[in-house]
């Protein structure tokens, strides 16, 4: 796997760990779930189990790339690579869905999910991308 895709797998670990952040251990903060999220105080309560689980499901999402950078540096190339290849596969699939439900404003105000589409989506697709050549 070429430095390229390696980077892009990096830079996608980053963005979930950013996103397990302000979801699990910020979210409470008005400038997280106003701001970020677009989400009222009034509402925090009834948002707090939903973002709790996603932080989650976005820490051990951001799991299996670090997993497979180290495997592809310890000696088992092979599986390393495969995993970094499934896990960013899974992320842009993700990135993909969150910005369906962007279009379609199945939640938040039209608009408010976009940058974190592309924020979920970008790293992994060019680690894929990349992984190809």
């Amino acid at each position: 796997m070429n430095a390229v895709a390696q980077v892009c797998a990096g830079v996608a670990v980053l963005v979930h760990l950013l996103a397990f952040t302000w979801e699990v251990l910020l979210f409470e903060r008005p400038g997280v779930h106003e701001g970020i999220f677009k989400i009222p105080s009034a509402n925090l309560p009834a948002t707090r189990l939903w973002s709790f689980n996603v932080g989650c499901y976005n820490l051990f999402l951001a799991a299996g790339p670090v997993l497979g950078l180290l495997l592809l540096h310890t000696g088992h190339a092979e599986a390393g690579r495969w995993l970094v290849l499934y896990c960013c596969g899974f992320m842009l699939l993700a990135g993909i869905a969150l910005g369906v439900s962007d279009v379609l404003a199945l939640s938040r105000p039209r608009g408010a999910g976009r940058g974190g589409a592309l924020a979920q989506a970008l790293p992994p697709l060019g680690a894929l991308i990349a992984a190809l050549f």
